[in-house]
């Protein structure tokens, strides 16, 4: 068929994406099939070691994350990730992998790529996914597994990513940065730009632990960067700083900004997507880890966890007189990393401020400035 037949849109282009979003439909949501991997990431919030048998035992099966796909479907899904740890770990892989394809849905996958095989590519080949999303900790062995902390893993990485690459199938690459591979970043982003189809983001933004883990948490935030060293980094990828300056003139919503508006929740948590911990721990979206934000399928129904539970969630609201007065009517919101989900991480509650994220928001917010942003 000649291509001038053929025209493409972006998901979210879509009328009938527009339809779903304008009435809390369903359209997504993030499956953590395991919380194991085979690295062990200075700056991971999530990661369990790869023979860990209490956590594997925890793991969804393949029968329940069968029961949930269809529950999702039945809901109005169209589109799941499947993430981890690392995914690929599971032996079931294969089985939820084309479960999930054969019910319709579109699938993500994210994964190190350390453990892809000619057998994945088959079955992606087969089947393919709408993306595959691959981590690169550095374009050096010293570097690479200086994050990893795992000997090894660097060869593992570049031979999964071949497999990838010549696979042809659509891949993106993405980059945390961390103190551990900082002095990499160009030469990461131009190693991802070379490799991609798609396009390449790195995140300065270091989640701390799901689980409180005090002895990894101060791990994270050593590796977190300055406000300062973030900005120069975001200031030398014009890409990501025209982002930032084209946004700047809309930083923030009306809804957040309104001073009689005391709710938590602006933000798409639980508007159109959940997200699914490996042991069955539903919650809004995938950083929202406190108690009163997730529900145990286990014990109920997603049905009942999306129709019931989720409004619940979005209608909570703070009498916190220093997040009211302060977060939220900031006009740098859109520049801060401060959700309820992220500040929940950093102080057990959904609406405390935190200095650091406030620090980012105001350095960018110069850098910005400077650029000549109406910030």
């Amino acid at each position: 068929m000649s291509e001038s037949y053929i025209s493409s849109a972006a998901l979210h282009d879509l009328p009938l994406w527009k339809k779903m979003r304008g009435k809390r439909a369903l359209i997504s949501f993030d499956l953590e099939i395991t919380a194991r991997c085979n690295n062990n990431c200075r700056h991971c919030y999530i990661n369990l070691p790869a023979g860990d048998r209490e956590a594997k035992e925890k793991e969804l099966s393949l029968e329940d994350i069968q029961e949930i796909g269809n529950e999702a479907v039945a809901l109005g899904a169209v589109w799941c990730l499947i993430t981890g740890g690392e995914p690929l770990l599971r032996e079931d892989f294969p089985d939820i992998y084309l479960y999930l394809k054969k019910k319709g849905l579109l699938i993500s996958v994210f994964t190190n790529a350390t453990l892809v095989t000619e057998e994945h590519i088959k079955l992606f080949m087969e089947y393919p996914p709408r993306d595959i999303e691959v981590s690169v900790y550095g374009v050096s062995k010293k570097s690479y597994e200086s994050v990893t902390r795992r000997a090894g893993s660097f060869a593992a990485f570049c031979r999964g990513l071949d497999l990838l690459i010549r696979s042809g199938l659509n891949m993106r690459l993405k980059a945390m940065a961390l103190r551990s591979n900082l002095h990499e970043q160009p030469a990461i982003a131009r190693f991802c730009r070379e490799r991609t189809k798609d396009y390449f983001r790195f995140d300065p933004l270091l989640h701390l632990r799901y689980d409180g883990d005090p002895s990894r948490n101060a791990e994270i935030k050593a590796e977190r960067l300055s406000p300062e060293e973030i900005v120069a980094l975001e200031q030398s990828d014009p890409e990501r700083f025209q982002t930032l300056k084209k946004g700047c003139d809309k930083l923030i919503v009306p809804q957040f900004s309104h001073i009689s508006c005391n709710h938590l929740f602006h933000c798409g948590a639980g508007s159109e997507s959940f997200s699914l911990s490996y042991d069955g721990l539903f919650r809004p979206c995938s950083s929202l880890w406190h108690p009163d934000c997730v529900y145990d399928l286990k014990q109920g129904t997603l049905t009942d966890a999306w129709q019931g539970f989720i409004p619940r969630v979005r209608a909570m609201q703070s009498e916190r007189e220093e997040f009211l007065k302060a977060c939220r009517v900031c006009p740098l919101i859109n520049l801060c990393m401060w959700c309820p989900a992220n500040t929940s991480l950093e102080t057990g509650e959904l609406d405390a401020p935190v200095i650091y994220f406030c620090q980012v928001a105001h350095a960018r917010a110069e850098a910005l400035k400077a650029a000549g942003a109406p910030c």
